[in-house]
């Protein structure tokens, strides 16, 4: 008889560079985004944590704001996510 074989999950890593769980996330009724925030919504949802329709849902986000998200921290990284930056970076 064999040994079932387990995968270790691959733990997210947030922002900050630490490890991120769902516990992480910002809470559902988060008001002022500033730009951890966001950046710990791309992460949770391109780790796995929480998908895209569940962080739309929990969020109030719309899937082309999210992809705007997404977009900046992979053209400028988290600062990006600065409104005050957005100008700047258009």
């Amino acid at each position: 008889m064999s040994k079932p074989e387990f995968q270790a999950a691959v733990p997210a890593i947030g922002p900050d560079g630490a490890p991120m769980t769902i516990d992480d996330l910002p809470p559902p009724d988060t008001k002022r985004w500033v730009a951890r925030r966001k950046a710990q919504v791309v992460t949770g949802v391109r780790s796995g944590l929480i998908s895209l329709d569940e962080a739309c849902r929990r969020y109030t986000l719309t899937v082309e704001e999210f992809l705007s998200w997404a977009n900046a921290v992979d053209q400028h990284g988290v600062r990006g996510l600065r409104v005050t930056r957005l100008q700047d970076y258009r």
